[in-house]
């Protein structure tokens, strides 16, 4: 058992970082923030950030000294891949060199091998280099090891656009870590064709408000932080079925259509002072009606669109003129035509040598300016001033993967897939699930071959049987799962497995859709899309479907915070920024307005830091290194947000067994006040049972006792002047020896057990062997423990003994299991039922609570059970599924003082029911009333501090408390014997559960 005093640490902590690091943490997030209105009053200016003259005057300086090939130079952008070996990199060094390249764009690799080729490049550059990347949805789109943010559909569902904002503060930040400057985003193209195969879910959407806000607000986040936002693809990649990586789209479009929706981003973005603008490889007749003429070769596109109708002085960038779409040949003319046509920075391009020969020629012959060029590399030099590289430092690589991984990071991460995920149908109000007790649920994942993070979410609110799907099933394997699922009312189908691409539906095949929408015939289903939107056009019957919620892509993450919407732990308000076949319209959504059950998320988005919680895990491992305890679970919840839920050690000291959150402790006498305590609350709602009567009044037999004037709320209190406890096993113990009065069946009350341990040591005593069996019949009705069963008829025996002992003379505060015992035979009586499943009809199962119960054995597999002692005195074995309590051992492992199983997340959704006022789910299951009265303090003013069976702190300085001295006085909870806590405090909203 851990100690009182590693009980009142652990407290400690929890409620120091509540109390200490939530408004200092909070007060940092805050600061982090955007927080005025996107608007005209804050960003009216048409110049992008580097056209002023700081920029512009350093820019002179250093245009000065410039030979003509080397401001050529730096119209060229190199691609390099930090994945590839040193001869790559030297390879890319040469040609940087040689043609006084201005800036390489980095592809696919890993950040340590990008720095070091940075570096390297920068090195061996006259002029220092633009870095570029594509990182629309973060450094994860080239580099492994870094964070992936949603594609920009996904984010299009979005209402708080300052969300997006915040996501590309975050991005800049890692991508300055890295040393970029450049990053290629945001996508403003309007994603108009459902079966666009190169924009589609990287596009914010279909309406043109929507990714004209969001795309600035994406835009403000990287700029605001140094780095160059690039929109694109200009005029308009979105209504086209063709990828121009292999060919080139026409888009036959009149100029009105176009102006009033393709370029309507592109416009107002340059209004708001984007930095640079991307031209796609389009064909637009309508804006030049050349034969097979891109749109990035166009002067007219270019020059007199982009440039002189709609004011754009920043940087324009080719797409990569190694795309089939533009591409013509590898001798220079492509980069050529390129320029002539107005851009600044020549992408990808295939033959630089004779691409500046063509341009020198050209200025030769007066189809280039000379000042054109000097004007255009004026603004390249000026972007370098702006991003810093006036004054360039080697970037290192030390605590890079910690700078890249900030928590912050994940924060923003966590609200912005939060806020996206869209519930598109909910008929009748389905969302989220109610009434637990009524659902028999199991959940399916097609596409996937084994159980993934959304069944394993969905496990934490209730019990749900869980089936999968590969994503090669044959129509045989779907008839079996079919058949598989007829015990359900519920069936939750999560469709996984996505694929990017159009011309498969996106990874959903027919068969999916086939199965989807028979089982929708005869279940209620929930289908959860972990999938691009679009793949629900092929559905036929799509009415059927009870809650349908588009999850847009298949993350770990994203899972999780389905599963959270079915159950009700966050709130939704994403909106549909796409419009699906026949069947759901762009905007479409269902929201849910209030959270109703647990959150699961990260301490930092309750304002505390991780780091102040580090203490927990230092002592824990600390007890169990001094052999406290194998292992242990600790959860913490905070204004109905988990944000500490770990497990520690092992199931045994011989630590063959991890111990897992879904792991079952025995909780001891935390039975009193998540079994008792619950049933008479909800008795005393029902008017059905009275603190203020006497026990007898419910026990008549108990008139002819001591405890006949013996009121409820002393029991209840502890001041009812009951003994501790009585070892009732020992009348089990025959003595080796004559004239042992321990063992009499009149033995004291006050049996010290170290007397029967030392006994058990010398080898002094045995068990009678006509008080048990080991195996059960008529006669041995009761299971104690593995092999071991007593006769029913000692149930009586217990509550004899318990009439029969004797008052303590003093009535203040004594601690006692026996009351409990009434307790239990008082629930039964007045409902009529047996103990445990009116618990579990009333509380457990509608709680969602599946592991809260007694008799484990029984519900649950032996492995998830954590052991409890080595009894050696009474059961001689291993507990191992079987209460510790010797006396409710002897009663069949059910009593009102000891013999409930629960893992900390079950447990704690019954304590926080009681910190929601007896809320829970949605679900109403104590009066607000009954609750404040149980959790008083009602003779605090005589020195005893408990509630009507709950413990609470004790308010006399000079007494030993059994919480932290930083919980509040209103707090109440328990502890047990085993080694289990459970406290829940009202005034700072907390619920602490420890389990070992």
């Amino acid at each position: 058992m851990i100690s009182e005093l590693r009980f009142s640490l652990l407290h400690i902590v929890i409620w120091m970082a509540i109390l200490y690091s939530n408004n200092v943490f909070a007060n940092n997030i805050n600061s982090s923030y955007y927080t005025d209105s996107i608007s005209e009053e804050n960003y009216n200016f048409i110049n992008p950030p580097f056209i002023n003259d700081e920029c512009l005057k350093w820019a002179d300086s250093v245009l000065d000294r410039m030979s003509v090939n080397e401001k050529i130079g730096q119209f060229f952008m190199i691609d390099a891949y930090s994945i590839k070996d040193d001869d790559h990199m030297k390879e890319v060094a040469g040609i940087i060199k040689k043609y006084k390249i201005g800036g390489v764009m980095f592809l696919k690799g890993n950040p340590t091998r990008q720095i070091i080729m940075t570096n390297y490049f920068q090195e061996v550059a006259k002029n220092p280099l633009l870095i570029a990347m594509d990182a629309e949805w973060g450094l994860s789109m080239r580099l492994d090891s870094t964070i992936k943010y949603p594609e920009q559909m996904m984010l299009g569902a979005i209402q708080d656009n300052h969300l997006i904002y915040d996501m590309g503060k975050d991005i800049a930040m890692q991508l300055k870590r890295i040393g970029v400057h450049i990053n290629f985003a945001p996508v403003i193209d309007v994603n108009n064709n459902p079966q666009n195969p190169v924009i589609n879910s990287r596009s914010f959407g279909e309406n043109k408000y929507n990714v004209t806000y969001k795309g600035l607000a994406y835009m403000l986040g990287m700029q605001d932080n140094r780095i160059l936002a690039t929109g694109k693809h200009f005029p308009g990649h979105g209504d086209t079925d063709t990828d121009s990586h292999y060919d080139l789209p026409v888009i036959n479009h009149s100029y009105d259509r176009m102006d009033s929706i393709e370029l309507y981003p592109f416009k107002e973005l340059i209004q708001y002072g984007i930095g640079g603008i991307m031209m796609a490889h389009l064909s637009v007749p309508a804006i030049d009606s050349a034969k097979k003429m891109p749109t990035s070769l166009s002067e007219k596109t270019v020059t007199k669109l982009l440039k002189k109708k709609l004011g754009f002085n920043g940087i324009i960038f080719t797409d990569a003129l190694s795309m089939q779409g533009v591409n013509n040949g590898d001798n220079g003319k492509v980069e050529t035509e390129a320029f002539k046509a107005g851009n600044d920075i020549l992408l990808v391009p295939l033959n630089i040598p004779e691409a500046i020969e063509r341009i020198k020629k050209g200025v030769k012959k007066g189809e280039i300016s000379i000042y054109d060029i000097d004007d255009r590399c004026r603004k390249i030099l000026a972007l370098k001033k702006w991003v810093g590289l006036d004054d360039f430092t080697p970037i290192s690589t030390v605590n890079l993967y910690e700078d890249l991984h900030k928590t912050q990071y994940y924060l923003t991460l966590r609200r912005l897939i939060e806020s996206s995920i869209t519930i598109v149908r909910d008929n009748n109000s389905f969302l989220p699930l109610k009434r637990l007790d009524t659902l028999n649920i199991a959940s399916v994942c097609l596409g996937e071959g084994d159980s993934n993070t959304f069944q394993e979410a969905l496990d934490l609110y209730t019990q749900v049987d869980h089936f999968t799907l590969a994503k090669n099933a044959d129509t045989l394997n779907f008839k079996k799962l079919f058949v598989e699922l007829k015990p359900y009312n519920l069936i939750i189908l999560g469709v996984h497995n996505p694929s990017r691409y159009a011309s498969n539906n996106f990874g959903v095949n027919d068969e999916v859709i086939d199965f989807i929408e028979t089982v929708s015939d005869n279940k209620k289903v929930i289908l959860c899309m972990f999938t691009n939107p679009y793949s629900m056009a092929k559905f036929n019957h799509i009415d059927k479907i009870q809650s349908t919620i588009i999850a847009y892509d298949d993350d770990t993450l994203i899972q999780h915070y389905t599963a959270q919407i079915i159950f009700g732990g966050i709130r939704t308000e994403g909106k549909l920024p796409v419009t699906v076949g026949g069947y759901y319209c762009e905007g479409d959504c269902v929201n849910i307005d209030t959270a109703i059950r647990f959150k699961y998320s990260i301490p930092e988005e309750i304002g505390i830091s991780r780091e102040d919680l580090a203490g927990i895990d230092s002592i824990v491992h600390d007890g169990i290194e001094k052999r406290a305890m194998p292992g242990c679970q600790i959860f913490c919840a905070k204004d109905g947000v988990v944000f500490y839920q770990k497990s520690f050690g092992y199931h045994t000291y011989l630590e063959e067994k991890r111990v897992k959150n879904t792991d079952i402790y025995d909780i001891a006498s935390i039975t009193k006040i998540a079994s008792t305590v619950p049933a008479l609350m909800y008795l005393s709602d029902k008017e059905k049972f009275n603190t203020g009567q006497k026990m007898s009044y419910y026990l008549p037999e108990l008139l002819e006792t001591n405890k006949k004037h013996i009121f409820c709320t002393d029991v209840l209190t502890h001041q009812a002047r009951l003994i501790p406890w009585i070892p009732f096993y020992v009348s089990f113990f025959q003595p080796l020896y004559k004239g042992d009065e321990l063992f009499s069946n009149e033995f004291s009350p006050e049996f010290p057990c170290e007397i029967a341990y030392k006994m058990y040591l010398n080898k002094e005593y045995k068990i009678k062997e006509d008080m048990y069996s080991f195996s059960s019949d008529s006669n041995y009705t009761i299971q104690v423990a593995d092999h071991f069963y007593i006769k029913d008829e000692y149930v009586d025996t217990i509550f004899n003994q318990i009439n029969k002992s004797e008052l303590r003379e003093n009535n203040g505060y004594k601690y006692s299991d026996l009351g409990f015992y009434y307790f239990f035979q008082i629930i039964e009586k007045i409902t009529n039922s047996s103990f445990n499943k009116y618990l579990d009809s009333v509380f457990y199962k509608p709680l969602g609570a599946s592991t809260l119960g007694f008799l484990p054995l029984q519900r649950f597999n032996k492995s998830i059970i954590v052991p409890t002692e080595n009894d050696r005195i009474f059961r001689q074995q291993i507990l191992h599924g079987y209460v510790h309590d010797p006396g409710a051992a002897m009663l069949g492992g059910i009593c009102g003082h000891a013999g409930l199983f629960s893992n900390a997340n079950d447990l704690a959704k019954l304590m926080q029911m009681y910190l929601n006022n007896g809320v829970y789910g949605g679900e109403r299951y104590i009066n607000k009333e009954t609750i404040s009265l149980y959790t008083s303090c009602p003779f605090c003013n005589n020195g005893n501090r408990r509630g009507l069976g709950f413990d609470k702190p004790e308010p006399n300085k000079r007494k030993i408390n059994p919480v932290s001295d930083l919980a509040s006085l209103e707090s109440y909870g328990h502890t047990g014997f085993t080694g289990a806590v459970a406290w829940v405090d009202p005034k700072y909203n907390i619920v602490f559960i420890f389990l070992s």
